[in-house]
């Protein structure tokens, strides 16, 4: 029970990699706020955790909106009385080669990926402030890291999200708030899933693991993050990614 008495919020969790944290985390004894825009699948997903036994809530979000992520902040802060962890996951994907990608879809991918990192996590900072403590974890990319293909827009906003990690690490280790982000490699989510099995066999052969991810993998490295096992780890981007292009 290595997050009991600890509320979490995640982003994007109600699928895929956000989905698993917030199972590992309920299972490690946190109350959970799944924050998401997909209505149906986050209220169905609280609800299958809840009917486990878990202290799960959904709350409808946009984070590329600065007033739907205030409101997700109060209502969570309403419900549970404060926050401890903010896991920052929700990404999304607008692929084309740079030649030919569509401005509003640049724009899109950077509203979400980028922007809401920001926005979740200026709203949530001063709750963290007052109480001494806290952990936020913001998700990169292998992508952001290394780039990658057809993803100048994912790339670009994961190599922002590492940017704004550590900057903030600077800022606010003194307030005994813990800033870290982890990159993932390509991980087995339903997107990848639909991908020819010859891509995802050419994936593969890059990994030296080789195999891909599960979102259980990530899951349990933001786990060990929002832990008190991460007390003295700070500023740092955790490669979760099965020793790619080593």
């Amino acid at each position: 029970m290595r997050l009991k008495n600890n509320v979490a919020i995640i982003t994007g969790g109600a699928n895929g990699i956000g989905y698993a944290a917030v199972e590992r985390f309920a299972e490690e004894g946190a109350q959970v706020i799944i924050a998401d825009y997909d209505e149906v699948k986050g209220i169905a997903a609280a609800s299958h955790l809840n009917e486990q036994g878990y202290d799960v809530t959904f709350i409808q979000v946009n984070v590329a909106d600065r007033e739907s992520v205030q409101t997700l902040i109060d209502h969570s802060i309403e419900r549970y009385g404060g926050i401890d962890i903010l896991v920052n996951n929700a990404g999304i994907t607008r692929d084309a080669i740079f030649s030919k990608m569509d401005p509003a879809d640049f724009q899109q991918v950077l509203d979400v990926n980028l922007n809401g990192v920001f926005y979740c996590t200026q709203s949530v900072l001063p709750h963290l402030i007052e109480k001494g403590k806290g952990k936020i974890i913001n998700t990169s990319s292998v992508s952001g890291v290394y780039g990658n293909f057809g993803q100048t827009n994912y790339a670009a906003s994961k190599a922002a999200v590492i940017g704004m990690t550590k900057s903030l690490a600077k800022e606010i280790g003194r307030k005994g708030i813990n800033v870290n982000a982890v990159a993932p490699g390509f991980t087995r989510t339903a997107m990848v899933d639909k991908m020819p099995d010859n891509i995802i066999e050419k994936m593969t052969l890059t990994i030296a693991l080789q195999r891909l991810a599960t979102p259980k993998d990530i899951a349990n490295a933001y786990l060990f993050l929002a832990s008190s096992e991460s007390d003295y780890v700070h500023g740092h981007v955790l490669h979760v990614d099965g020793g790619i292009m080593m």
